[in-house]
């Protein structure tokens, strides 16, 4: 998607978004549950980077189970941000909070993050070349050995494998009565506008951008997550593609 469709489509979703991924809830809950088991070891004050952190749910699932932590929360959409902010402000957690209403690579690099969050948001970046370069804008802002928790939608090799993943992914999300119309809709915007690729190569684009072999810790359906860990040694050369 172009950036500026990114920012039109999730502006008019932002009032509406939580309750339209609400029948998720039970896929989310699962993968912030090992999310927080993966993270538990992290300094008591960590810094934590949520990028593209829509309305701020996994940043609200974290900021209550480790009060120390504080987070640099970076999204596009000014009305998913706003929704963010205010889901802070509701918790009590907008102290510990930086907002920035821009793509990361606008965000000053400053001190380095123990760790960052990117769910369901490379999957928009439709180049291979240019979605490594996000992930290494990613890893500049991370410490050496700083971890990376990030989930795109993907699919198996075998492109057979695709249809009846995302029949079931639109019938949890709209309910079993979902129309044939309704997933060939789904499924052209899908080919337009998402880079649904082969597990292991979202995992490869994320190496090329600075990190150690990813572990794939988590599916459910189309959604797969990656647990990654920033190289050691400097990123400031040439950029990965």
């Amino acid at each position: 998607m172009q950036r500026d469709d990114v920012i039109a489509t999730f502006d008019r979703q932002a009032e509406s978004y939580d309750k339209q991924w609400e029948a998720m809830s039970p896929i989310r809950g699962g993968l912030y549950l090992l999310v927080e088991a993966l993270c538990g070891a992290l300094p008591d004050e960590a810094r934590v980077l949520c990028v593209g952190v829509g309305t701020g749910a996994e940043l609200a699932y974290l900021a209550r189970r480790f009060p120390g932590w504080r987070f640099t929360a970076v999204e596009p959409s000014g009305s998913m941000l706003e929704v963010c902010r205010s889901r802070a402000a509701r918790e009590g957690i907008a102290s510990r909070c930086t907002f920035h209403e821009a793509f990361l690579e606008a965000v000053p690099i400053g001190e380095p993050h123990d760790a960052t969050t990117c769910f369901l948001v490379s999957q928009f970046i439709l180049d291979p070349e240019a979605r490594s370069r996000f992930f290494r804008e990613i890893a500049v802002r991370l410490r050496p050995g700083g971890l990376l928790v990030s989930s795109d939608l993907a699919s198996g090799a075998n492109s057979d494998d695709f249809e009846p993943l995302l029949r079931a992914w639109l019938t949890v999300m709209a309910g079993p009565g979902i129309s044939a119309d309704r997933v060939n809709q789904a499924r052209a915007a899908y080919a337009r506008d998402v880079a649904v690729l082969p597990p292991m190569r979202v995992a490869s684009i994320i190496e090329a951008g600075g990190f150690d072999p990813p572990v794939q810790f988590f599916q459910a359906g189309l959604l797969h997550a990656w647990l990654s860990t920033r190289v050691p040694g400097s990123l400031l050369g040439p950029k990965a593609g």
